[in-house]
């Protein structure tokens, strides 16, 4: 390394997960060119690295806040692009972190053309601030994390819910000031049953209604996917759903069929596995794979989210190629509408993929999808995507904020 070049990471190097961080470098020759590198490696020992040119200013200096990358994983001016832009060497691999008791350690380097380093430096990206607790809970049907923040509260409560486990985004949207409880679609074992009871999930939203620093007189449900459906099912049959945000999901009950109290509520949308798309990389388009739910013989499938009294705030991503996103955010709206009901909000993204999660995480534009044994292509443009991820978690925050209301007597009563 070279004792004169310099790489900083501002303000600090230890961060939380969804923060910024400005990448300095000093010490170049005037308008030398270097190579910024970033590299970071997941739980199961996968490497996910990214790399772009730059021209140091006639101070010797690069500043990614301002400058533009010549070429690489990425062009033009992109503050947080060696983060984003981040791949696996191997195909269809998704970055993975199920742990968020630990940080995501990232080095940064510059390099000569040529390839010696002259710089490199440290960010440890934190999923849990100082004092937050992380507790699994095995409670009857409640099978989960619980993620408290520090201080007695009172606190809204999330219930963050996916198909498959990872707990970055609910340790994250804890450090905002929520209670989160993580839980999945299949706790146990994916398609254990090939059947989903929806009481399973009403008593996660009693558990976190009843817990002592809870203050919200009802559950907000973070989702996505498959589970975005559940979700919404929950909000139309079971009390104390106050807030949903939907991403990129069905506007009816897709794949398996739902019980509620041992009584068959809401039978299947079933795949035509005809329809999917094969690329190139080995990966399929399954967007259009989904029967249409509009159709006479489907319409028994359509969630009658009419009944809910929740508000919903609707994400949808216009280049998912997991779902149709868009045309189902589409139909749900136009079913409000049609009952006369405005309790929605709706965003849209143009370019961005199937998985939008809290920003600055390594871009996946394909992987395993945890239902099929086969790779599946979602869609997405990265730097598109990762802008919406910027703007998409900042919205969530908002609308929980706004929507969840927080009552300090009602949490006092229940010590």
């Amino acid at each position: 390394m070279s004792a004169q070049v310099r790489l900083k990471l501002l303000p600090r190097a230890r961060c939380l997960d969804d923060d910024r961080v400005q990448v300095k470098v000093s010490g170049l020759r005037s308008r030398q060119v270097v190579a910024m590198r970033a590299r970071s490696t997941d739980e199961r020992g996968v490497v996910f690295s990214s790399s772009a040119t730059y021209r140091a200013d006639g101070n010797g200096e690069i500043d990614l806040n301002r400058d533009a990358s010549l070429c690489g994983s990425y062009y033009g001016v992109e503050p947080m692009g060696l983060l984003w832009s981040m791949r696996s060497e191997t195909m269809h691999k998704r970055f993975q972190k199920t742990n968020s008791s630990k940080p995501r350690v990232v080095k940064f380097s510059v390099h000569e053309v040529k390839g010696r380093m002259l710089a490199e430096a440290t960010n440890e990206r934190l999923l849990m601030g100082d004092g937050f607790s992380r507790v699994p809970v095995s409670q009857g049907n409640v099978s989960g994390i619980l993620f408290t923040p520090p201080g007695e509260g009172p606190f809204p409560a999330v219930l963050d819910f996916r198909t498959v486990f990872c707990d970055r985004r609910a340790s994250l949207l804890a450090n905002k000031g929520f209670v989160v409880l993580a839980v999945t679609l299949f706790p146990d074992k994916p398609l254990k049953d090939k059947q989903i009871h929806l009481d399973h999930f009403e008593d996660a939203v009693n558990f976190l209604q009843k817990l002592p620093k809870v203050g919200s007189k009802g559950v907000g449900i973070l989702t996505h996917s498959k589970c975005a459906d559940v979700a919404l099912s929950l909000s139309a049959f079971v009390p104390g759903v106050e807030a949903v945000v939907w991403v990129n999901g069905c506007s009816a009950n897709a794949a398996f069929p739902l019980y509620y109290k041992n009584e068959l509520i809401l039978p299947a949308l079933m795949y035509d596995v005809s329809k999917r798309v094969p690329t190139e990389s080995g990966a399929f388009i399954c967007k259009y794979c989904l029967r249409n739910p509009l159709e006479r013989e489907n319409r028994a499938t359509m969630i009658p989210i009419e009944q809910a009294s929740s508000r919903f705030l609707f994400v949808a991503s216009e280049d998912d190629l997991n779902l149709d996103s868009k045309t189902y955010m589409d139909q749900l709206v136009e079913r409000l509408r049609s009952h006369g009901k405005h309790n929605f909000e709706t965003v849209s993204y143009p370019g961005a993929g199937h998985f939008l999660n809290p920003p600055y995480g390594p871009f996946c534009s394909s992987s395993f999808q945890g239902t099929t044994t086969i790779p599946v292509l979602w869609g997405g443009e990265p730097s598109s995507h990762a802008a919406a991820e910027v703007h998409a978690w900042k919205k969530i925050q908002e609308f929980f904020k706004t929507h969840l209301s927080c009552d300090a007597a009602q949490s006092r009563s229940k010590l």
